[in-house]
């Protein structure tokens, strides 16, 4: 099949193409080779923050307000896989029923099936389908795991930390972690006791990380009374064009680019690895405490 010719009105194609890449079946490797030279195209906005900060509500609210703006907009949301059936809710198609039917819309709900970090192991491949086929915007909502969510960083061009009033200490906790990496942080459920407080906390916070040149703006916004959306779409577009100006963003997606390397590379030697011979009888020496792992690793290093 030409996998060129397939565009963005084609839905139900777009979602065989995604499940072949997100599940390395075979073909999935032919899909890249044709759309590869298609991407590039598409502004990643990366949404992370606390679990129960809003962030379904807020990509909803932000994907009408982007095809107001005429754009076609991909949504890749990542739901917790259970680890005991391996099933996952996937309940964004369910919260963003409108969006689904809209034809300049393509949603994506995926498990994360054990992957740590908040997102799918097939995230960075649905981000490049939905890209060479025609998106102008594509959203990662993450998972909402906490500190540990710092994955979409590798994937995205903006990251949009979404946090609610009240957090108090928890502000204190994330500092190692998610509060980081966030490009704009926005305020949600801003008609809440405490938004305020809670925003001068955040930019409290800031003010004590040393990121140089962009300044992250703490913004206030309602997803479900649609209020301060129009600020958050003009602080990720002023994020982007300060990263063209700033030739950031070509250094953003060549670090993004690399890491996507190093995924398909580790996937190929340790598929490799796992089919070698001698490997059953490594892992038994590495069980029994005959060899030790770095004994192990280069036994079957000289194996390849």
């Amino acid at each position: 099949m030409n996998y060129k010719e397939v565009t963005w009105k084609n839905k139900r194609q777009i979602g065989r193409m995604i499940s072949i890449v997100e599940n390395a079946a075979p073909g999935h490797e032919k899909i890249f080779e044709q759309l590869y030279d298609k991407t590039g195209h598409a502004y990643v906005i990366g949404i992370t923050g606390p679990p129960g900060a809003g962030k379904s509500s807020l990509t909803d609210t932000l994907a009408k307000a982007y095809i107001s703006q005429e754009k076609k907009v991909g949504i890749i949301a990542v739901d917790p896989t259970s680890p005991f059936t391996g099933g996952s809710i996937l309940g964004d198609r369910i919260r963003m029923n409108e969006l689904s039917t809209d034809p300049r819309v393509f949603i994506r709900s995926m498990g994360t099936r054990g992957q740590l970090g908040g997102l799918s192991a097939g995230t960075a491949s649905a981000v490049q389908v939905l890209d060479a086929v025609g998106a102008d915007v594509i959203i990662i909502e993450t998972v909402g795991v906490g500190q540990s969510e710092v994955e979409i960083i590798k994937h995205a061009d903006s990251i949009l930390m979404v946090m609610v009033p009240g957090l108090g200490d928890d502000i204190q906790a994330m500092k190692a972690g998610i509060m980081e990496i966030g490009d704009v942080f926005v305020i949600n459920k801003s008609d809440l006791p405490g938004a305020n407080k809670t925003k001068i906390e955040v930019e409290a916070m800031l003010s004590f990380m040393s990121k140089k040149g962009w300044v992250p703006p703490v913004l206030l916004a309602s997803a479900t009374r649609q209020e301060g959306i129009g600020e958050v779409v003009e602080a990720l577009e002023n994020h982007r064009l300060y990263q063209e100006k700033e030739g950031l963003l070509f250094e953003r997606r060549k670090r993004n680019v690399n890491e996507l390397l190093m995924e398909v590379l580790q996937d190929r030697l340790f598929r490799k690895i796992k089919k070698l011979e001698e490997y059953p009888q490594v892992l038994e020496d590495l069980t029994a405490k005959k060899i030790d792992p770095y004994t192990a690793a280069k036994r079957l290093f000289e194996q390849i």
